[in-house]
């Protein structure tokens, strides 16, 4: 059904410009809370940008998808990935 996903995602802080991965049912309500301050590990990081997302059928595939891309090899599918991106 259109609308029952879980949505892995990475952000890229304005502040130091480190990524941070996570993974959510609702992408739009966490990027606010990214945003607003709300997420104790990222508030004093702000702001960001949305600069990428997956959108996966199950809680436990966007979990499994957000841990890998937390490890080296999906640090640099990301980079890889976003290579123009990233450097402009």
């Amino acid at each position: 059904m259109i609308g029952r996903f879980y949505y892995t995602y990475v952000l890229r802080s304005k502040k130091d410009g480190k990524f941070y991965t996570g993974y959510t049912k609702d992408l739009k309500l966490r990027f606010k809370q990214h945003q607003d301050g709300l997420v104790e590990s990222t508030k004093g990081r702000r702001p960001f940008t949305l600069i990428y997302y997956e959108a996966c059928k199950s809680r436990d595939d966007a979990l499994n998808r957000e841990k890998y891309l937390k490890r080296y090899y999906g640090k640099m599918y990301i980079k890889k990935r976003l290579k123009s991106y990233l450097t402009g």
